[in-house]
């Protein structure tokens, strides 16, 4: 199976070269599902229904989210009749939504994909560990489901780390999303699980983290609050992570980094 991991959309920019690319990289990359992190997709901040709808048309099949879940407070009322939104698996038991959901091809294969939320530098949740534990034990690659994607959306990179440890040769990929960031430290680890502890975002980078330099700056420099932050809206690069999967097994056999458009390097799988 062909699965592409996009990082952080970030607005405007970042959705409409999202929507814009997808249908292309499908097609290009023989890809069977798109998974994309979104809970900057709303000017920056949070996700709303609407465009959940605009990526679901352009390909995206699954969603996640992550600390800025419910900045838009429209998804808290709608989240639940938008079956491929997952926000994180390990906030409290009665919140809105779904931390998993298992999408379903149109040849059968079943995909797993969940949300978990950091907690170093982060809000203090319930254990990530624990919770994708207790989750991982209620499927099995190649038997329930023919893969399982993770997104670890987290501030430290060694907390990424440990969870993809954690988990490998229980997921087909571990992935680290939330720095906005695309790291090159891609690898299979040892039991077979793809990870990469930061997929990078889709938007401008001629920007702070997507967000246009100058107010981003002031912040720094006065230590002071400021004008509320605005996603950058120069030419945006889509980054994210492409793996191939086993069917029987579920585990990662090919993995590549991607990045196309705006300022950074390019690159594109040859798999």
């Amino acid at each position: 199976m062909r699965i592409l991991f996009l990082g952080d959309i970030v607005g405007r920019a970042g959705r409409d070269a999202v929507i814009a690319r997808v249908p292309e990289l499908r097609k290009r990359l023989s890809l069977d599902v798109v998974i994309a992190n979104a809970e900057n997709a709303s000017h920056g901040f949070g996700l709303s229904a609407a465009i959940a709808r605009d990526l679901s048309a352009c390909g995206v099949d699954v969603m996640t989210l992550g600390n800025h879940s419910w900045d838009r407070k429209d998804l808290v009322a709608e989240i639940d009749g938008l079956p491929n939104v997952v926000r994180p698996l390990n906030y409290p038991p009665g919140t809105p939504g779904q931390g998993s959901t298992v999408f379903t091809l149109a040849d059968g294969r079943r995909v797993l994909v969940a949300n978990v939320m950091g907690r170093l530098f982060m809000d203090p949740l319930d254990d990530p560990f624990r919770m994708t534990q207790e989750l991982m034990a209620r499927h099995r690659l190649g038997v329930t489901v023919q893969a399982a994607i993770i997104d670890v959306h987290a501030e430290a990179s060694s907390e990424k780390w440990a969870l993809g440890h954690a988990l490998d040769g229980k997921a087909s990929l571990v992935i680290g999303t939330h720095t906005h960031t695309p790291t090159a430290d891609h690898r299979i680890l040892t039991r077979g699980t793809a990870f990469q502890s930061d997929a990078g975002m889709c938007g401008d980078y001629d920007s702070v983290i997507g967000m246009q330099k100058e107010a981003a700056l002031a912040r720094f420099v006065r230590k002071m609050p400021g004008e509320r932050l605005q996603p950058a809206e120069g030419e945006a690069t889509v980054a994210g992570l492409m793996i191939e999967t086993d069917d029987a097994t579920g585990l990662a056999r090919k993995i590549a980094p991607l990045r196309q458009g705006g300022i950074l390097s390019q690159t594109l799988p040859d798999f």
